[in-house]
């Protein structure tokens, strides 16, 4: 059950940050960002504040129009966003071979959307790791809501320093996530060590393709629109991700850029020209009909000053990654199985 009205909306903008600090808020994150002056190291050595800061804002945005799980999937002709994107969870779960007691880690799991419907489907419990305590607070009451709270729980914590012992995970997978990290060696090292040999982590990773030309003008704009509009440090390529997960210690057991396969584009839903109306609400009409609500929300006071400018940079998000995903230059479903050795 997700938050469906204008008043959620507008009671959840801006997280746990005080509303009346909302607008700062906002500053700072633009900061962070080159097209406000802002630098890769900056973004990088400030990523905790910079990430925390992101998902504070645009969570209610996000639950609005995309429901509990904030992630793109493969989609076949006739088939709706929603069960595009439980068959995307279900894929990752059979992957790693889930089994009934499995214990389960979520990196960088939001509100808890794929960890419910994994949990269901595969009979396992899962643990999600998030350092945003918004999201946490929403998540748990979701999990009560869809009975799960029992074998599903969060973590409030980095996942660059996960407070979990060794070995403590039957398998490990996180979808669009990691992609926070600053560094993908330090953060394939630390899910190398809570998960127990001989088992399997498994990933959705947002890339740069092998297409992207870093002195492209055009390609280096897309590229900035994702990082402002998603809350990344930098976006690494496939083979960056790769050569981390071979240094951190995995094996390897295949990848692939799941995108290429897929009969609709991944980016159909964000894309103005196409019209849903199972997912209204991301088409051009809706996102015009949401950009003049939150206006009318902040002006009488329903929403936080800077509402308007959290909606205006998830729109340049939304048009970077439909023109990264049309060039061919962007993936966010670089999926790969890797296994830690015995």
């Amino acid at each position: 059950m997700s938050k469906a009205g204008a008043f959620d909306l507008a009671s959840g903008l801006g997280g746990k940050i005080e509303k009346n600090d909302v607008l700062s808020a906002v500053d700072k994150y633009e900061k962070y960002h080159s097209d406000f002056g802002g630098a890769e190291e900056d973004r990088k050595a400030n990523y905790t504040d910079m990430v925390n800061k992101y998902y504070d804002l645009v969570t209610s945005f996000y639950e609005y129009g995309w429901g509990e799980s904030f992630h793109f999937a493969p989609r076949w002709k006739g088939e709706s966003l929603r069960e595009s994107i439980k068959r995307h969870e279900h894929f990752l779960a059979l992957q790693l071979g889930l089994k009934p007691g499995h214990k389960v880690l979520d990196v960088g799991c939001g509100i808890g959307g794929p960890l419910r419907e994994i949990a269901r489907f595969s009979s396992t419990s899962v643990m999600g790791i998030n350092n945003n305590e918004y999201q946490i607070t929403r998540g748990k009451a979701l999990n009560r809501v869809a009975g799960v709270d029992q074998t599903c729980d969060f973590t409030k914590a980095d996942f660059m320093k996960m407070p979990f012992a060794d070995n403590s995970f039957d398998a490990v997978y996180a979808i669009e996530a990691t992609c926070h990290a600053p560094d993908a060696v330090g953060c394939y090292k630390e899910i190398f060590r809570v998960l127990k040999p001989g088992q399997s982590f498994a990933a959705y990773e947002w890339c740069m393709t092998d297409a992207f030309d870093p002195n492209n003008k055009e390609h280096q704009k897309i590229k900035a629109e994702i990082e402002i509009g998603d809350g990344l440090p930098d976006i690494r390529s496939t083979r960056q991700c790769l050569a981390a997960l071979k240094e951190a210690g995995f094996e390897v057991i295949w990848e692939n850029d799941i995108a290429k396969d897929s009969p609709l584009p991944w980016y159909l839903p964000l894309d103005t020209s196409h019209f849903s109306l199972s997912s209204f609400r991301l088409t051009a009409v809706g996102r015009f009909i949401t950009k003049n609500m939150v206006m009318g929300l902040e002006y009488v006071g329903l929403a936080p000053k800077g509402s308007q400018r959290v909606q205006s940079f998830l729109e340049k998000a939304a048009e970077g990654l439909v023109a990264g995903g049309k060039k061919e230059i962007f993936t966010p479903m670089y999926f790969f199985l890797a296994r830690k050795p015995q």
